[in-house]
């Protein structure tokens, strides 16, 4: 890459006017691709521990939720057929305010538990879609240069997305939950406060989303299925694919079954295993320094990407997203006082921020030049297979052998992923 042509205030392809800077439409499209994704997977579990369903019940149904991320390889195509990214955008924005709204009000029936599944299930594939929408649009409407230095940044603010769902609202939901006396409200309160937020989101982009000449209505001479051929056909022929496959399956397989046991571990009584927090407590500990130590790994890991390259980078972020696992296993075995999870959990998850950055690079490293929305989306969701199937079982392997032994099993998961390191093609250009 030509790193002094790079352009920071423009980064856009064919786009000369001033609200083409990718400071003014990043930001906010990647905030709102992380709200709803923080929600539907772990925000959720923080929500029905405090309500009262038991760990393999989360584990399983919430990992479940993953499903619409691991098959959205199956309508991406559409997505670039059909229409424009920023349509797609503006209305599955649309959806995802309406969905979370219903999401506040489910909390009050008395089947919420049902209810509320279902609701976080549709707003699952919305946001999924949503996904694939704002990856395109990210890559069409960046150059490849501004595509490798703006990754820290879309890292930052869905981070920052983490940071209002995992933090913000967890917290605010404590809060109520004591003041009011009633869990369930405090929930809905928290739950209205981000559709509120989203619908604001929507009004923004509708206003100043910009619509790069490369982002246009497509007409093809073949048919649909033709089209879906050639996306399965040309990802599959890649070189080394059984390698690349591997890689993108088992890099976050002992994050997986972490992020789902995390937050129970953190609200879980001492007797039980756990460190005993409070809703408040989690809310500060995983989701407002953790988060933000996660951001400034993010930022960290998109910088190291932009100046070293995904083929020097790759190893020394695998390391810094699994060692801190260990942490995890000091935690259990010791339930020290809460001075020292606050920082072992904001380390943890700052090796988590920058152990990604190239993992998420390197998927447009090998996305091909013509179907490049397509190709992200089953690599995403082949990722996204490798998130939902560890965390379906964690729930009993943890009810089975206790948090101790669990996390030490989380840790031994990170090798796998690591070796595959050695196998990926990585090119010359980085």
């Amino acid at each position: 890459m030509n790193r002094e042509t790079i352009s920071l205030e423009s980064g856009i392809e064919e786009q000369s006017t001033p609200l083409q800077s990718p400071w003014l439409f990043v930001p906010t499209l990647y905030f709102a691709a992380g709200v709803p994704y923080i929600i539907v997977n772990t925000v959720s579990v923080v929500l029905y521990k405090k309500l009262g369903i038991d760990n393999a019940q989360i584990a399983l149904w919430t990992s479940l939720l993953y499903l619409p991320w691991v098959i959205k390889m199956l309508w991406g195509p559409l997505i670039d057929i059909y229409s424009t990214k920023r349509r797609w955008i503006l209305y599955t924005q649309c959806a995802m305010t309406l969905c979370l709204g219903a999401l506040a009000l489910s909390l009050q029936l008395a089947n919420f538990f049902v209810v509320s599944l279902l609701v976080l299930a549709i707003a699952a594939f919305i946001s999924a879609t949503q996904d694939i929408a704002t990856d395109g649009f990210y890559m069409l409407a960046l150059d490849q240069d501004a595509q490798a230095f703006f990754v820290g940044i879309r890292s930052t603010f869905y981070r920052i997305a983490m940071i209002f769902g995992i933090g913000l609202l967890v917290f605010l939901a404590g809060q109520l939950e004591e003041s009011l006396h009633d869990r369930s409200l405090g929930w809905t309160i928290a739950f209205g406060l981000a559709a509120l937020v989203f619908a604001i989101l929507v009004i923004v982009h509708w206003l100043f989303l910009p619509l790069p000449q490369s982002d246009a209505n497509r007409s093809t001479s073949f048919s649909v299925p033709t089209f879906y051929g050639e996306v399965i056909t040309t990802y599959f022929k890649q070189e080394k694919i059984w390698a690349i496959l591997a890689f993108i399956f088992l890099y976050r397989i002992g994050e997986a079954m972490l992020v789902k046991l995390a937050p129970p571990f953190l609200l879980d009584a001492p007797q039980s295993g756990g460190l005993g927090l409070s809703t408040s407590q989690v809310g500060l500990v995983y989701g407002t320094l953790g988060s933000l130590a996660l951001t400034v790994g993010g930022i960290l890991g998109g910088w190291l990407v932009y100046r070293y390259g995904v083929k020097r980078s790759l190893i020394p972020m695998a390391i810094a997203l699994n060692l801190p696992h260990l942490f995890y296993v000091y935690l259990a075995y010791t339930q020290p006082s809460i001075h020292w999870v606050y920082p072992l959990v904001a380390i943890e998850q700052f090796g988590y921020g920058l152990g990604t950055a190239a993992y998420s690079v390197y998927f447009m490293y090998i996305a091909n030049e013509r179907y490049k929305t397509s190709h992200f989306a089953i690599s995403t969701g082949i990722m996204a297979l490798g998130m939902m199937l560890p965390g379906l079982v964690s729930g009993y392997i943890q009810q089975a052998l206790g948090y101790q032994l669990f996390f030490v099993v989380v840790f031994l998961l990170t090798i796998p992923g690591m070796l595959t390191l050695f196998f990926i093609p990585l090119g010359d250009e980085n």
